[in-house]
């Protein structure tokens, strides 16, 4: 059974879910809008759906619930400050803006033990901030469980020094590569790998012409190859309506789901949607809001735990 999907997930319930401006400036994803009025009560919505949607696939989805004090409009997104691994350890990552890094809340990982997952160490990288050096998660990696590769693009959040430190204490071979966008000021750096590309147990879905330098582009499309998983493009347009942003999961007996937003089955064609579903089945749920003010989607809004649960 594939590594690359796991039953459990980690989602943070908003309390003050709204834009937040210090993302702005390099997540182009969010816009402002009319939804900013009742940003809260709108996302909320869309954040008990979701959850509603996972569970009744047979997904355990442990909640738990944001504070007002101190306020962390992104909080919905905990997969770049946090992630849980097989053999018991915690990876902590220094993150850009300075109102994101409030997120990581020690009575977290008191309420994980209370609910019964097993934490051996925690692996703390944020000391980087001090150096504006930034790794936020599993936004600016894409692992490979199975391979043990781990993708990365160049960003301001993702620092090439920090990926390398990652690769060698938890053992994934590093690939990396820049990945582009249109900006409002013209081409700039896409912020996290994983609005650009998703690794799944039979192929990864990546946005190829994201990568504009040729000989990077092979590279990628080479080590997906020498894998043993397929390549599955989407198109520029694609990506922009969140088509890379998906995470494949387990649900009732193993079955295996692959989650995205409904934006992102909207921007599927046909032909890709039959082919995932040769493997997989698709879950999609209304995130609009959260995309539209968080400029993130249902992958960014879960944290897997890959934990050993004793109760």
């Amino acid at each position: 059974m594939t590594q690359n999907a796991t039953n459990t997930l980690l989602m943070v319930r908003p309390v003050a879910f709204a834009l937040n401006e210090q993302t702005a400036v390099d997540n182009f994803y969010q816009k402002k809008g009319p939804v900013d009025q009742n940003a809260q009560g709108l996302a909320l919505k869309e954040f008990d759906g979701f959850v509603k949607n996972l569970r009744d696939k047979g997904i355990t989805v442990e909640v738990l619930e944001d504070t007002l004090v101190p306020h962390t409009p992104d909080s919905i997104f905990p997969n770049n400050w946090i992630s849980m691994h097989q053999d018991g350890r915690v990876a902590l990552y220094p993150m850009k803006a300075e109102n994101r890094r409030l997120e990581r809340r020690s009575d977290i990982f008191k309420e994980l033990h209370t609910r019964g997952y097993e934490i051996a160490t925690t692996v703390d990288y944020t000391s980087a901030e001090q150096e504006e050096l930034f790794l936020e998660g599993t936004g600016s990696m894409v692992l490979d469980h199975d391979s043990r590769i781990a993708y990365m693009a160049r960003s301001q959040r993702a620092d090439e020094g920090l990926f390398h430190a990652f690769c060698a204490d938890f053992k994934y071979t590093p690939v990396v590569f820049t990945a582009y966008q249109e900006t409002p000021d013209g081409i700039g750096q896409i912020y996290h790998t994983n609005v650009m590309m998703c690794v799944t147990d039979a192929y990864v879905l990546v946005c190829l012409d994201t990568i504009h330098d040729s000989s990077e582009r092979f590279e990628v499309a080479s080590a997906i190859r020498n894998s043993g998983k397929q390549v599955l493009e989407i198109s520029v347009a694609q990506k922009s309506n969140f088509a890379g942003n998906m995470l494949l999961v387990k649900g009732t007996a193993d079955q295996l789901i692959l989650v995205m937003s409904s934006s992102a089955y909207s921007a599927l064609t046909p032909e890709q949607i039959d082919f995932i579903e040769q493997y997989h089945t698709i879950l999609h749920s209304d995130l609009h809001t959260i995309e539209t003010l968080g400029g993130g989607s249902a992958r960014c809004m879960l944290a897997e735990i890959y934990l050993t649960k004793t109760a």
